[in-house]
């Protein structure tokens, strides 16, 4: 899930399109407002055990499961939440957070150091493909200290481990409901979140009313919010329109965004822009024949036109991307163009010739289906037709549901397949550590040892994050040149919301989560 210069909004800058001026209202802090507000997505969860996955279900997490660390309105470093305080120590090889006096979860139960230890124990001992586990690879050991005192006990010193404990994927969740061995069943959560989540339908909706028994950073402007599924953004603009929702988050297509900013003029509704940091690549499995082979890579690199892709496919929504760390974030470079220039059919057939290749390479690429909006499958007809017409390449394109494709792609059978990556925490470290060694986001492996073992552990050792852009300039540098990772977009983050709401430009932390609490009505003067 997936932003920064360690500040929410030097990455998240806001450019709110107001399409109507909303005459005679007012922004209201009472939290006693009757209406849930009701927000819209085509992101639903796939889980709702944080051990359980590793995806938007994050966002649902975030409201309704609390960590030591989160991220408060306009902080782009993590604070503490349930945690009190916490600090490092021994060269950032300890890591201790003392919690809140009288923590309890939603259902009375005390969430004490015990409750945290065995919450993060409980990741890594299920260590499901789809679960976060991979997140503390740098963790040796958890122990506490009485009932208040949680000490994280790393194997190597890791400036990043604060972010990581800001995830939601690290929810605290109450050990007498959720198996140590196992993920828990059914549709119900016990946390200890700004919210309680009262009822659940999955595909549909998710009712979320104030938990009374929260102690946290989060000041709730209202006191129950829905957030309603759907398949399509279609289909949720217009209710939007309809006003069975007050707001959509995650899943505008460019076609609605568009649509929405023409009518401007004659709209009740808001269309805030914030600056994302959701990426889309290309990613190549060494394992196949041709994607093995560096000419073919690099003339596929050489080919692909990322402009005519932000601009034909999605409408300059999303802007083209040459690196694997997104703008905004310290190590940001634009290696890629510096590499191989604007697309050239000369170029590619030259990195080609030189190898010994004279035939059309034939590759087939796979997308997932119902993932990442519905341009997904146009972008690929678009990449094909840009590959296809230097008469260097004969493309197959082939795509499977979310689900399946991911098996796919776990199990080594695509020779090339587009990822989409959204960060999980807000550092340049998280555009690079995850898809490279042995076990990684992407299913590859990729061994990259000046990376992995000089690299990454340098700039761990670094707790000023300003201050590692040398080790990220080099790590990209090392990616261009060997093309097994083509960065295409990186998107922007859109919200749609009635006149009548107010909150969207603040609602959003610095990995870009919504605090639904921000939310709230305007009322009459």
């Amino acid at each position: 899930m997936f932003n920064r210069i360690r500040g929410v909004r030097q990455i998240a800058a806001v450019a709110s399109i107001s399409m109507l001026a909303g005459c005679g209202l007012m922004s209201s802090d009472n939290a006693g407002d009757s209406d849930p507000i009701s927000v819209g997505t085509t992101s639903g969860p796939s889980a709702l055990d944080p051990a359980a996955t590793w995806d938007s279900s994050w966002e649902l997490f975030r409201n309704i499961y609390q960590t030591l660390l989160a991220y408060p309105v306009g902080e782009a470093e993590p604070k503490p939440d349930a945690a009190e305080s916490c600090s490092f120590s021994d060269g950032k090889r300890t890591y201790t957070c003392t919690l809140r006096s009288d923590m309890t979860f939603s259902n009375g139960d005390v969430l004490d150091a015990k409750a945290v230890k065995y919450s993060i124990d409980r990741i890594r001992k299920i260590n499901i493909s789809t679960g976060p586990a991979g997140l503390l690879g740098s963790l040796d050991k958890v122990e506490t200290k009485g009932d208040s005192v949680v000490i994280f006990h790393l194997n190597k010193p890791d400036a990043t481990f604060p972010f990581v404990l800001a995830t939601p994927a690290m929810s605290i969740v109450d050990p007498a409901d959720y198996p140590a061995d196992a993920i828990r069943k059914g549709d119900k959560i016990t946390g200890s979140g700004p919210y309680e989540l009262q009822n659940y339908v999955a595909g549909e909706k998710a009712e979320l009313v104030k938990n009374g028994s929260y102690k946290g950073f989060a000041e709730r402007k209202n006191d129950a919010v829905t957030i309603r599924y759907y398949h399509d953004s279609t289909t949720m603009v217009n209710a939007l329109k309809s006003k069975q929702i007050d707001a959509t988050v995650r899943g505008l297509s460019s076609d609605d965004i568009v649509s929405i900013q023409d009518n401007q003029s004659h709209s009740d509704l808001n269309l805030v822009e914030e600056a994302g940091t959701d990426c889309s690549y290309l990613v190549f499995n060494p394992k196949d024949p041709e994607s093995r082979k560096l000419p073919v890579r690099k003339a596929i690199a050489q080919l692909v036109d990322r402009s005519a892709i932000a601009h034909k496919v999605y409408k300059d929504t999303v802007d083209p991307l040459y690196s694997m760390i997104p703008q905004g974030l310290v190590g940001h470079t634009a290696g890629y163009f510096d590499e191989y220039g604007n697309p050239s059919v000369a170029k590619a057939r030259a990195f080609l010739t030189d190898a010994g290749i004279t035939s059309p390479v034939s590759l087939t690429m796979w997308y997932a289906s119902d993932r990442y909006g519905s341009q997904t499958k146009p972008m690929f007809e678009e990449i094909k037709r840009e590959l296809e017409s230097s008469g260097l390449f004969k493309i197959t394109l082939k795509s499977r549901p979310w689900t399946q494709f991911v098996a796919g792609y776990q199990k080594g059978q695509y020779p090339a397949f587009g990822r989409g990556w959204s960060a999980d925490f807000p550092d340049p470290d998280d555009f690079v550590s995850p898809f490279i060694g042995a076990q990684n986001a992407v299913g590859t492996p990729y061994a990259v040892p000046e990376i992995t073992d000089k690299l990454l552990p340098q700039s761990r050792e670094v707790s000023d994050r300003g201050e590692v852009m040398e080790q990220f300039k080099q790590a990209t540098q090392i990616l261009v040149k060997d093309a097994r990772l083509v960065p295409l977009w990186q998107g922007k983050l859109y919200v749609a919301a009635s006149d009548e709401i107010s909150g969207t430009e603040t609602a959003f932390d610095a990995s870009t989560i919504m605090m639904v609490w921000q939310l709230t009505r305007k009322t009459s003067w």
